[in-house]
């Protein structure tokens, strides 16, 4: 019975065809983690966005304004700001490459404070 073996050449050959195998998952990986880093972002600037439009609420200023502008223009143009007594809520919509995947990674966040309700506002204390 014939022994068969490879010649060493052969298996080097291998190794490349792996290697660039290999390429689109690491690629995969890569977009999947630069995603869930938007997400964060996004995240992290509604949570500042809401806060804003809380102590804008306190202060008897306008909370909607408020939070849009504590936005970048890109995520203002994403975002819903939902203002229910001294509730703020505000919902960002994280960037993606498909918009499916953008709508699964909406983010939101909220803060509250006491509305001012004297007629002076913050500024006659």
């Amino acid at each position: 019975m014939p022994e068969w073996r490879l010649h060493p050449l052969a298996e080097q050959g291998q190794a490349s065809i792996e290697l660039i195998a290999g390429i689109p998952v690491l690629l995969m990986a890569g977009a999947i983690a630069f995603q869930l880093l938007l997400a964060g972002y996004a995240l992290s600037l509604a949570d500042g966005a809401s806060e804003a439009g809380a102590v804008a609420a306190a202060a008897g200023s306008d909370p909607r304004h408020a939070s849009r502008q504590a936005l970048p223009d890109w995520a203002r143009a994403r975002s819903q700001v939902e203002v229910s007594g001294g509730r703020v809520q505000v919902r960002i919509a994280t960037p993606a490459a498909v918009p499916a995947v953008s709508r699964l990674l909406e983010v939101e966040s909220s803060a509250w404070a006491k509305p001012d309700t004297s007629s002076a506002g913050a500024s006659g204390r």
